[in-house]
């Protein structure tokens, strides 16, 4: 029988949920934020980090991303996000993605990232 198994990179959540999720090579990520720094910038970069270290635990890395959902608290962000953002891509190809503005993130965050990943799905 398959069993899901929990990615977890020893930072506390705030919240009855799981870092992130695998069942086999598929991996599920929560929404990542990083509510220990001020602005926009210093936010997403610590964001990515966070997404880079669950990923890694699952054995995987941001070229097998298949989807991004990005939460800002202000779509005026989304500049600044899209070019940390394509520069923390690199040469990967880029996964699927979908960005709102909303009203409100935990914490105070700016900005918030949930991921999808297949595990050796991009060459990891």
């Amino acid at each position: 029988m398959t069993r899901k198994l929990k990615i977890d990179t020893g930072e506390s959540v705030f919240g009855p949920y799981s870092p992130g999720i695998t069942v086999k090579d598929h991996i599920w990520l929560s929404g990542q934020v990083d509510f220990s720094v001020d602005g926009i910038e210093a936010q997403t970069h610590g964001t990515l980090a966070k997404v880079d270290g669950l990923l890694a635990a699952a054995g995987s890395s941001k070229t097998d991303l298949v989807k991004v959902t990005i939460l800002l608290a202000d779509i005026g962000f989304f500049s600044t996000v899209n070019e940390i953002y394509s520069e923390w891509l690199g040469d990967s190809m880029p996964p699927a993605r979908a960005t709102y503005g909303v009203a409100d993130l935990p914490g105070g965050a700016l900005i918030e990232i949930v991921c999808e990943a297949f595990r050796g799905c991009g060459g990891a």
